[in-house]
């Protein structure tokens, strides 16, 4: 494809290009030159990268530079075209990848361009156009894509660290408030408290001992996770503990979630159940599964 408007980016003129090849030169690096807040130059060999099988033909590349400084891990994703000018017919032939693919430059990976750019029999017809008066002129157009998307990673992760949370509650009995709150846990990254209602949770348990697993770190509107836990109030004698198993995705809607019938006051104030020793209950919550949201 030949245009008439010259490359937006950057031009490089070669005079007395007989003399250059004459010279044994395998490669020419160009000045380095900006676009899109990176540093770029471009790379000739008149008489092709016999290393890669350019034997023949003119090889260009594109190559990002003075990258010491970026961080680890650092790519950059380019489109770009190259160009050799038609002096003649005063057009620009435009050599691109397929469907203008868009190329990842990263430590590794700092160079793309064509090995096969031009064949030289083509090239050093002077009605072509591209070699008149021993000058030829080549040009780039570069179109940085910035990652502007936001990204989200799922993990899911079983049997994370600190996944038993124990509270031990001294004079149980003598707890009045309808409701009372353990201190944070932090399992994994999460943060979390164990809710109880001595009583039951308002109406809905009277007779019975609710249990709830309150998350902390749900604040944001749309953050949320996924928790696989079971809530459970200890047989301190026999080891048959109340324990219940949930599944739940936490939200800011939804931050708690548990049973509201977790222990009958009945089993609770029976003294060969265990539930309650020396009038101290223990409460646990211990997540099996639980995800993460990067």
């Amino acid at each position: 494809m030949a245009r008439h408007f010259r490359p937006a980016h950057y031009l490089l003129k070669i005079q007395s290009y007989s003399l250059l090849c004459e010279t044994g030169v395998e490669k020419y690096d160009s000045g380095v030159f900006e676009v899109g807040g990176h540093k770029w130059r471009l790379s000739l060999y008149p008489k092709g990268n016999e290393k890669m099988n350019g034997a023949g033909h003119i090889s260009i590349y594109l190559s990002i530079v003075d990258t010491e400084k970026s961080p680890l891990g650092w790519e950059v994703n380019a489109s770009f075209k190259l160009f050799v000018y038609d002096q003649i017919r005063d057009k620009f032939l435009t050599i691109q990848d397929v469907e203008g693919a868009i190329r990842r430059f990263h430590d590794i990976k700092t160079e793309w361009g064509f090995d096969k750019f031009l064949p030289l029999d083509s090239f050093n017809v002077i009605s072509n156009g591209y070699l008149v008066n021993d000058c030829c002129v080549f040009g780039v157009e570069i179109f940085v894509h910035e990652r502007s998307a936001k990204r989200e990673c799922l993990t899911m992760i079983k049997e994370p660290p600190n996944r038993i949370m124990t509270w031990k509650i001294e004079n149980f009995s003598q707890k009045d408030r309808v409701l009372y709150a353990s201190q944070v846990y932090v399992v994994g990254e999460l943060k979390w408290k164990i809710l109880i209602y001595p009583n039951g949770f308002y109406n809905e348990a009277p007779k019975a001992i609710s249990v709830f697993l309150d998350s902390v770190d749900c604040v944001a509107p749309d953050y949320k996770f996924f928790v696989d836990f079971k809530l459970r109030i200890r047989d301190q004698i026999n080891n048959e503990h109340a324990e219940e198993r949930a599944r739940h995705w936490f939200s800011a809607s939804c931050n708690d979630w548990g049973f509201s019938q977790l222990l009958s006051r009945k089993d609770l104030e029976d003294a060969s159940k265990g539930f309650l020793v020396e009038d101290t209950l223990i409460v646990e919550a211990e997540i099996m599964v639980m995800s993460t949201i990067k």
